[in-house]
């Protein structure tokens, strides 16, 4: 028995085929981007490196187009022509930039299309110029900014040679006088104030605190008044006989106080270690009646020649209450210092001290 075909399912089914080709053409030819093109010339001064046919044609960065055509001008053989379609409606105007742009890691070129400033201007009669290397690629401009540098480097070989020499010449000069330059700088940076000021060292005085047992007490109603000295010794830095004298090593090193009040103060001391009961009071509570050990200071200072030692020296003399000189000494004193250092000649004007505060204290028990 022979099967018949049915001819009304095959006739329907190749009817939809076709209706369905004619449907994806229209769609293609509308909605799917082949629409309505309209064509443009564009004329490239230069090479343009892997431009295709079919390549995209961007407008503000959105694709719009492709290039339809790529030319070669027999009587201008260093210019490309270029024909693109690009959708409709695309504003294309005179005053568009054109350029090539490298896509994607392989740098695949698409011709870029920017709107220019003014939205009025006129439409495109014959071609729009691209920018003068707009063909180049960032390894091509690369090549060409180095061929350059070349030729420059070339052309002014012998200068730069000469530059070069100089300039050794120059820094051996720097290396042979670098103590001078940096003494220089040193000068300059204290002329101006930049230098970070050097820390300051305090130094101070011991009083005196060993003496014999049993001792003299001291009598009651006892002052010391603030020592009298001149100008020069009212004050707190190392001192040396001779005012030319610089040393550098003392231009940081201070006493804790200006040297009259150091004196007093631990003159004041000395006389506790030995009677505390009846030491004396500072000379600024004086009353009436009462005995004054009045100090003038005579030296406080370092001598470097003949010898380098510390010397102190002063004169006391004990006064009623009413003015009457009960007895008067001076007191001297040196110690030899081991070298010229603020902190040896710190060491060395404290055993001065120490002995002549030991001497003012049983002096004055003595005499009073």
């Amino acid at each position: 028995m022979e099967t018949r075909a049915p001819f009304m399912i095959v006739g329907a089914f190749v009817l939809a085929a076709i209706v369905a080709v004619f449907g994806f053409i229209y769609w293609l030819n509308n909605a799917g981007g082949i629409g309505k093109r309209e064509t443009y010339h564009i004329v490239f001064n230069g090479p343009v490196p892997g431009l295709l046919v079919g390549a995209a044609v961007l407008f503000n960065g959105i694709r719009v187009g492709e290039v339809t055509s790529l030319d070669l001008v027999a009587d201008r053989p260093h210019d490309v022509h270029a024909t693109i379609a690009v959708a409709e409606h695309t504003p294309v105007r005179a005053n568009t930039k054109v350029s090539l742009d490298f896509q994607g890691l392989t740098g695949v070129p698409v011709v870029a299309l920017e709107g220019g400033e003014d939205a009025n201007a006129p439409r495109v009669e014959k071609a729009l110029i691209a920018e003068k290397g707009a063909g180049e690629s960032m390894t091509q401009a690369a090549r060409n900014a180095l061929r350059k540098v070349d030729n420059v480097l070339s052309e002014n070989a012998t200068p730069l040679h000469q530059a070069i020499t100089n300039l050794n010449t120059f820094t051996d000069g720097l290396a042979r006088n670098t103590p001078k330059l940096d003494g220089i700088v040193a000068g300059l940076e204290r002329m101006t104030g930049s230098v970070t000021p050097p820390r300051t060292v305090v130094y101070d005085l011991k009083a005196a605190d060993k003496f014999q047992t049993p001792h003299r007490a001291l009598k009651p109603g006892l002052f010391i008044a603030e020592p009298t000295a001149t100008t020069r010794l009212q004050t707190q830095r190392f001192l040396f006989s001779s005012d030319e004298e610089r040393h550098d090593d003392f231009a940081n090193a201070q006493w804790s106080d200006a040297l009259p009040q150091l004196v007093q103060a631990k003159l004041l001391q000395s006389f506790e270690n030995y009677d505390v009961a009846h030491a004396p009071l500072r000379g600024d509570g004086m009353g009436e009646g009462g005995v004054r050990l009045l100090i003038d200071l005579r030296r406080f200072d370092i001598a470097t020649a003949p010898e380098l030692k510390a010397t102190i020296a002063f004169s006391a003399k004990l006064v009623d209450g009413s003015g009457h000189l009960k007895a008067a000494r001076i007191f001297e004193q040196s110690a030899p210092i081991t070298g010229l250092a603020a902190a040896q000649a710190a060491t060395a004007f404290d055993q001065v001290f120490t002995a002549l505060a030991h001497d003012v204290v049983t002096w004055t028990a003595s005499v009073q």
